[in-house]
């Protein structure tokens, strides 16, 4: 598994611990700590993830032309657009 995978499933070990109710309060504040930590460096993972997907865009002479995939998906469903209009 890679670094991203092993933090999400660390990460969602923490929240069955906390979520338990079973933990002293110092060790939920660490394993608070920790999980703020993971789910900081996830979420940047998946930041950097989107910046580098693109979409591929057939245009109407049936070539392709490489778009970055908006933060909203709208790169996907013109691609889809351009794909039913053909």
């Amino acid at each position: 598994m890679g670094k991203f995978e092993d933090s999400m499933t660390r990460l969602e070990e923490i929240v069955n611990q906390m979520e338990s109710g079973d933990l002293p309060l110092e060790d939920t504040l660490r394993l608070f700590k920790e999980g703020m930590k993971l789910s900081e460096y996830c979420s940047a993972a998946l930041g950097e993830a989107q910046r580098k997907v693109e979409v591929l865009i057939k245009k109407a002479n049936g070539t392709y032309e490489r778009e970055p995939l908006d933060q909203d998906g709208a790169g996907d469903e013109s691609a889809m657009a351009e794909e039913e209009a053909q």
